[in-house]
């Protein structure tokens, strides 16, 4: 009795003389993104974030997925020859040191629908990271020097991609071109190995004049005052003449759907000779199967897809480990811990502004790779199955918590706000897509994945194939019931 006196007496002494506390209370309008649109058409948009450092970037409606009149692989060289020469900073090495002065990072980055120039910088340099941007977007000058530098980058990284052990990058190529067939989506995100010295600095000109044009860009920033952001922009950005201006004989841009088709793209190679350093890898038959999914502004199907995706799962045979780590996911209970043999199960979901692509990629050893095709079919089938409360909770749970700790980062706010201004000229808060989540159904689940398996499925291959079965085997066991390619077709070819 006497020590809990003594207690509550040191909690009385030590408050008091002490101000009463006031805790910060959320209020969504206070945290929304502000939008503004220039005369030229460019949209600035800005996300409050507190600390001394900020993100900021322009993404532009660019990617492999418009070069069908232009010379597959642009956006590739693209990437490669960001943040050097410009009309006012005469090599890259200059562009570093005006970074440096404020503690700025910058980088480039590609994909099939939008190209991303963004830095990193202290808050108090936003002045000179904006007119750094402006210059590499609009006034690069693609000297000689420069582009035989870009080919030789990119010859290596094709050349590294064809030998090292990780064969994704590869697979995701023929996943979308499978998918895709000769149409945006499916045209090559890397540079084909042909075009690598066809491509030149008149034929990337003639497509920045097509397509990095102000109404395509968006201009955003994390950490940053937006009257301050807006400010520069149109001190940096309104009337700036690019260097593509001068082009004749303008293409249009190319504004075409994406057509998704179905279909196979298989590549016979050697994987057996495939190491890691001194570490030997085992040979490995690499196989996905990929079904049409839902755009991301097809909120209704899209967010069911999320928490399917996140319910499938999986990964490698030695990634499990512990709590978080998709231990019991469907492709770790039902494949990688039934099956000795598979080497990788992983689901995917790829959505852009007009279609997607669910996938799932799988290895095994060239030997297994038929009761692999015949494995990975059936987990497909088996999605339009009963789903259990737990399982769909864990799903849900894990969808936010992945959310929510990648917001954390500021690059990833910045890359989260400008897509989604771009997408549609507004962001929805985390708070939106948390509360979308909590409300998905396993009959919302099962709908999506009824739907999908409706349309013809994508396949992509790589390795020893003598056990592929035909598409068109994989297509009648993905509309049966069981999802078992039938006995028939289990013959080798």
């Amino acid at each position: 009795m006497l020590e809990c006196s003594i207690k509550y007496i040191t909690v009385i002494i030590i408050r008091k003389g002490l101000p009463t506390p006031v805790y910060a209370k959320f209020k969504e309008d206070e945290n929304e993104t502000e939008v503004t649109t220039l005369k030229s058409g460019l949209r600035v948009a800005s996300q409050t974030k507190l600390g001394q450092f900020c993100t900021v970037g322009v993404v532009i409606d660019s990617g492999s997925r418009y070069e069908v009149n232009h010379p597959y692989g642009i956006s590739h060289f693209l990437e490669k020859l960001a943040f050097n020469s410009t009309e006012q900073f005469k090599n890259k090495d200059s562009i570093q040191q005006e970074l440096e002065k404020h503690g700025g990072i910058c980088d480039c980055q590609g994909s099939r629908d939008t190209l991303i120039y963004a830095a990193s910088i202290d808050s108090r340099g936003l002045d000179t990271i904006v007119k750094l941007l402006s210059e590499t977007i609009l006034k690069p000058q693609f000297s000689d020097e420069e582009l035989e530098l870009a080919r030789q980058t990119i010859k290596f990284e094709l050349e590294d991609i064809s030998i090292r052990p990780d064969q994704e990058p590869l697979l995701l190529e023929q996943i979308h071109a499978a998918a895709y067939k000769n149409n945006t989506l499916g045209l090559p995100k890397l540079c084909p190995s042909k075009n690598v010295d066809v491509i030149d600095r008149q034929a990337i000109l003639s497509y920045l004049n097509s397509h990095h044009a102000p109404e395509r860009m968006v201009l955003a920033g994390v950490g940053v005052e937006h009257k301050q952001l807006v400010d520069y922009a149109e001190q940096y950005f309104e009337g700036v003449k690019p260097v593509w201006s001068d082009v004749k004989n303008k293409i249009d841009a190319d504004n075409s759907l994406a057509q998704y088709t179905g279909g196979l793209e298989s590549v016979e190679k050697d994987l057996s000779n495939v190491s890691l350093g001194p570490t030997p890898m085992p040979e490995l038959a690499h196989f996905m199967l990929g079904l049409e999914s839902s755009s991301h502004k097809d909120l209704d199907d899209f967010i069911p897809i999320c928490v399917l995706n996140m319910m499938m799962g999986g990964g490698g045979s030695f990634s499990a480990g512990g709590p978080g780590k998709g231990m019991y996911t469907r492709l770790y209970t039902n494949v990688l811990n039934r099956y000795h043999w598979m080497y990788n199960a992983t689901a995917y979901n790829h959505a852009y502004n007009d279609s997607g692509l669910f996938c799932v990629h799988a290895s095994a050893h060239p030997t297994q790779l038929r009761e692999l095709v015949n494995v990975i079919v059936k987990e497909i089938v088996n999605m339009t199955s009963s789903i259990s409360d737990t399982e769909l909770k864990r799903a849900k749970t894990q969808l936010q918590s992945m959310l929510l700790m990648n917001l954390e980062s500021r690059p990833v706010v910045f890359e989260d706000v400008a897509r989604q201004v771009l997408a549609m000229g507004y962001r929805r808060s985390p708070h939106y897509f948390i509360n979308a989540i909590s409300k998905v159904t396993e009959e919302d689940i099962r709908r999506v994945a009824h739907k999908m398996l409706k349309s013809k499925p994508s396949v992509a291959a790589l390795g020893d194939l003598k056990q592929l079965p035909p598409i068109d085997d994989i297509e009648t066991a993905l509309g049966s019931k069981d999802g078992r390619i039938p006995k028939r077709f289990t013959l080798f070819r």
